[in-house]
């Protein structure tokens, strides 16, 4: 190979890999225990795959059969389940290689230390990887610590580490190098999962406090958030090498930004600490907001999660809930009242009727029937077709639903008027045209002639 065209610290690197590249082939085919240590090595790895297809059914049926445990032990039993054949082999390989190094000499045992060590490092490596949510950063965060690992099993990492030290850079007073960048992706990956598992941890330990609201554990939550992560900025970027003094310049460019295109972002931001503290609704809450009515799911940083009984989710801004009248019907007290509007004929008894309808909502099953809560009809004047009621009843419930209530009640009072021969009369107009002579009675079973 012609190394002109190359970097001279590329060509170092490369003719050193290539001389150990070379001596390491030459020490496979040169008979001896080197060569014993290799077929030992592909004999674990068949073996292990082999346990692996032999035990799989019964480590699924034993997972099936583990019910009652939290989700993250199921998770991570799963990682185990998929990675069997690196299990198996990290056991068999270890037990070789200990018994190898009390039987013969060290030396005979090289290669099997090493696998064995690659082995663990790989297994340690996929399973904490899964911590990594982000999908990018988790690829980043395994590529770079296998690398590392097989680097330093076979000691390799000094002569890497200065080829991507010296490719590098200079942007005013900084220094930018590949090994940099590849440390800083690997730190940004690391901190970036402590700080969600931190995270994690203080939202469940809110959640488990049952001296705190359910908005005061959503306000504390999104607070240690916001500092956590905002710590796990600030030590990301103070390891990269950039100047805090600096970051005051592009918050100022960035406030100024605020103010002027994200007024609505930051007035849902302000609206939704708002919420927070004063406790005017939280998560479970029924309420309903202009045509929405249903349940509040969560709480977010810029709009409030709203279910409704059809299934749907509705995502309401956080300012909707200040400047617009909200009706929370769990806010204070569960107890609520509803109203019914019905007519009958003139002709039929009002006080049968009002009798009637206090005994058709009771009739109901989520209707009250307690103290001064009690179904009551009461007269609300003369109609032009009918005489006017207002049936009034009282539910606790109202998580149930409103208009499924009504609709139960009406249905009753329907029943209950038709089986007392009571009608619900419609509106009725006579038109009559002027200069137009009245009609002339008929007699009964007459001709008109």
């Amino acid at each position: 190979m012609n190394q002109d065209f190359l970097p001279e610290p590329l060509s170092s690197v490369l003719t050193d890999l290539m001389s150990r590249a070379r001596i390491l082939w030459e020490l496979a085919l040169t008979p001896g225990w080197r060569q014993y240590q290799i077929l030992i090595v592909l004999a674990l790895i068949g073996l292990a795959y082999g346990l692996r297809l032999l035990t799989r059914s019964r480590w699924e049926q034993w997972a099936r059969s583990r019910e009652g445990w939290p989700k993250w032990r199921l998770r991570a039993l799963i990682q185990v389940m998929r990675r069997l054949t690196l299990v198996y082999f990290n056991l068999i390989a270890w037990v070789a290689y200990l018994v190898m190094q009390q039987a013969t000499w060290p030396s005979r045992s090289y290669l099997i230390g090493v696998s064995a060590k690659l082995a663990a490092a790989w297994l340690v490596i996929a399973l904490l990887s899964r911590l990594v949510a982000n999908r990018t950063l988790r690829r980043v965060f395994t590529w770079s610590l296998w690398t590392y690992a097989t680097l330093a099993a076979f000691n390799l990492v000094d002569v890497v580490s200065g080829f991507l030290d010296s490719v590098s850079f200079s942007l005013g007073a900084m220094h930018i190098s590949l090994l940099g960048v590849l440390k800083a992706l690997i730190l940004t990956a690391v901190v970036l999962t402590a700080a969600r598992l931190v995270t994690s941890l203080a939202a469940g330990a809110l959640k488990r406090n049952a001296d705190l609201s359910p908005s005061v554990q959503v306000l504390a939550g999104k607070a240690v958030q916001i500092a956590v992560y905002g710590i796990a900025f600030l030590t990301v970027i103070r390891s990269i090498g950039f100047d805090l003094t600096g970051l005051a310049v592009l918050s100022g460019a960035i406030g100024v930004g605020i103010g002027f295109g994200l007024q609505k972002v930051v007035s849902n931001l302000v609206s939704g600490v708002i919420i927070l503290m004063d406790r005017s609704i939280k998560p479970g809450d029924v309420i309903s907001l202009g045509d929405t009515f249903g349940w509040i799911n969560a709480l977010g940083a810029r709009y409030v999660s709203v279910v409704t009984r059809n299934g749907r989710e509705h995502l309401i801004p956080n300012e909707d809930f200040i400047t617009s009248q909200v009706v929370n019907w769990s806010h204070s007290d569960r107890f609520v009242r509803l109203d019914l509007n019905f007519g009958t004929s003139y002709a039929d008894d009002p006080h049968r009727v009002r009798e009637v309808a206090v005994a058709a909502a009771r009739s109901v099953a989520r209707v009250l029937e307690r103290g001064s809560m009690k179904p009551v009809c009461h007269i609300t004047g003369f109609g032009d077709s009918s005489v006017d009621y207002v049936l009034r009843f009282w539910i606790d419930d109202p998580s149930g639903g409103l208009t499924n209530i009504r609709g139960n009640v009406y249905l009753a009072l329907w029943d209950a008027l038709k089986a007392e021969g009571f009608s619900i009369p419609f509106p009725q107009r006579e038109v009559r045209l002027l200069n137009d002579p009245a009609p002339s009675p008929v007699a009964p079973g007459g001709n008109g002639g």
